[in-house]
């Protein structure tokens, strides 16, 4: 079927060998007939293997060849897929390698097809190579579209020869053949275009979630080098002093690329500048590369990360040498790629910097507060102090010093207090709210567990905040920080018990701020209508905490049955700080 350096072999990089299944056409032995059925079969497949293995095992089939082979090549001529049938399996790997169109297998036209009765007549004939099995007649044509050749069919070993028959049914199959492979290839090309956009989405939608950056450069680099086939990808980003720096690699010698610096004026330098990538087809055999880790690969694509005309950096992917060279549909789908995650990198820079200006405002009003609040009480206390040394000094009357040091000391309480109210706002920003907004966020929340919206009702010295000269200020004002947690922690527990044990169509929350200082109280119930406590109770854990809670303050708690009957009432109270 070939000469030296022709016969099948292996898998190689780059590309596949593989042996052919029998086919799966039923032949009737109508030739016209079954050249028809063949056609349709071998068109009709979108996935390459298969359109070769039906391609090859079709041609020797409908004119009888004992062996048969397909050997697909790229723009540059060089083998991607070599598919064979006939030849025994331990045979080819003996062989070991593609062939390459040389020798008879070189001088077979683009349109039409090559019969000889003996190859080996044939003057480019230059001999087997070791092991190959001896062949004499051969009939070889191109696989090809119009003026585009995909590869060659060789056939070979046909008893008594081919005739102008089996030429014009290889011709046929060839033409229909390389239809099929041209669809093949467009859908591969498809699907590798959607795997692409589908990872830029994948990456703009991490970015944007809130993932630390130096992880988003990682899956970047990880994701393009996947997809692309890259043997490594590397990002190159502006640095100290505006120079461009391999930042992040990913894959084969990742570690000696990162910290190159890019030279000036170099392929990322255009890239970056100019917006547009580039392809090269041997990093290690150009001139022009003067980083010598590049010259360690061999393929390389060079993709700008750039929005808005603005460069942020360049992806380079790179394969090892002797492997297939990228194409333009690779570079296309790189940009747009690249392109995307740009975009979005840029768009997570500028929530970081609005987190950062957020952050520093936070820490503003946080030094305004303390100046403006505790600062400036503590300073009126110390000049209150400084007056009792003054006067005391002068031998003033102890119990108009009394008065003075317990104004001093209410001054502290108060500055005490503010500090507290802010360091619970860095802990906990709900904590910055008061009590009246933390208690309708809670019962907001607890509708999804109740299936309805509990009624929450407030209260200010027997006056509801519907009525004039309520203020929901001065409840809050009037609870204070430290027992607005225990509060809310109540009623919270007490809806969720209900949303759990209860089975009730309604529940009430009540809320009642009576009086001032440690001699006022404030008193919450949380009332259901539902089936009411249980004989037998095998929990405890939240009620005790309830419990614990009242205590902390010199308080009380109880849970029973409602005062209606029907229910469960539960009932916490405490004075106010």
């Amino acid at each position: 079927m070939s000469a030296h350096d022709e016969g099948p072999g292996v898998p190689f990089r780059g590309g596949v060998i593989s042996e052919v299944e029998p086919s799966p056409v039923p032949f009737t032995g109508d030739p016209l007939n079954d050249l028809l059925e063949a056609v349709l079969s071998v068109a009709s497949e979108l996935d390459l293997p298969e359109v070769l293995n039906r391609f090859v095992q079709v041609s020797a089939d409908l004119t009888g060849a004992r062996y048969g082979a397909i050997n697909v090549v790229d723009a540059h001529r060089a083998s991607t897929t070599f598919v064979y049938t006939g030849v025994p399996t331990a045979l080819a790997r003996m062989m070991g390698h593609a062939p390459h169109a040389a020798g008879v297998l070189g001088q077979i036209p683009a349109d039409r097809a090559l019969r000889l009765d003996d190859l080996r007549d044939h003057p480019a004939f230059i001999g087997f190579p070791e092991g190959h099995p001896p062949m004499g007649s051969f009939l070889g044509a191109s696989v090809r579209v119009g003026d585009r050749v995909f590869g060659q069919l060789y056939l070979s070993e046909k008893e008594g020869g081919f005739t102008a028959a089996d030429e014009s049914t290889a011709l046929v199959l060839a033409a229909a053949a390389g239809v099929a492979v041209a669809n093949a290839q467009l859908f591969a090309k498809a699907a590798h275009r959607e795997h692409w956009l589908r990872a830029g989405q994948d990456i703009a939608t991490m970015l944007l979630e809130g993932v630390d950056e130096e992880e988003a450069l990682e899956r970047i680099a990880a994701t393009a080098r996947e997809v692309a086939g890259a043997d490594v990808a590397a990002l190159a980003l502006p640095g100290m002093g505006g120079e461009l720096y391999i930042e992040l690699a990913e894959g084969h010698l990742a570690g000696r690329l990162i910290g190159a610096q890019m030279p000036t004026g170099g392929r990322a330098w255009t890239v970056m500048t100019e917006g547009r990538g580039l392809l090269s087809p041997s990093m290690s055999g150009s001139p022009n590369v003067r980083l010598e880790v590049m010259r360690s690969f061999g393929p390389a694509l060079y993709a700008p990360l750039q929005t808005s005309g603005h460069g942020v950096g360049v992806l380079i992917l790179m394969r090892r040498i002797g492997a297939a060279p990228f194409d333009e549909n690779d570079l296309a789908t790189a940009e747009s790629f690249a392109a995307q995650a740009a975009l979005a990198y840029v768009l997570a820079e500028a929530r970081h910097a609005q987190d950062v200006a957020a952050l520093l405002d936070e820490r503003s009003r946080i030094a305004r507060d303390l100046h403006d609040l505790a600062i400036q009480q503590l300073f009126a206390t110390g000049m209150q102090l400084e007056t009792v040394r003054r006067r005391a000094a002068r031998g003033v009357d102890p119990a108009e010093l009394t008065s003075i040091v317990e104004e001093a000391l209410d001054n502290v309480d108060s500055s005490v207090r503010q500090i507290r109210q802010i360091v619970y706002a860095l802990r906990d920003p709900d904590a910055a709210a008061g009590v009246v907004e933390r208690l309708r966020r809670e019962a907001s929340l607890a509708r999804t567990g109740l299936g309805f919206a509990p009624s929450v009702v407030l209260t200010l010295d027997g006056h509801g905040l519907s009525d004039d000269g309520v203020d929901e200020d001065l409840i809050d004002e009037r609870v204070g920080q430290d027992l607005t947690d225990d509060v809310v922690a109540v009623v919270r527990e007490g809806l969720a018990n209900a949303a759990r044990h209860a089975h009730a169509a309604s529940v009430s929350v009540r809320v009642d701020v009576r009086g001032k200082g440690p001699l006022g109280v404030v008193l919450v119930e949380v009332e259901d209508d539902g089936v009411g406590m249980p004989q037998t109770r095998d929990r405890f854990s939240g009620t005790g905490n309830l419990a614990a809670r009242a205590r902390q303050h010199g308080g009380t708690f109880t849970i029973g049955a409602a005062p209606t009957g029907r229910g469960t009432l539960l009932t916490w109270q405490s004075p106010l700080p």
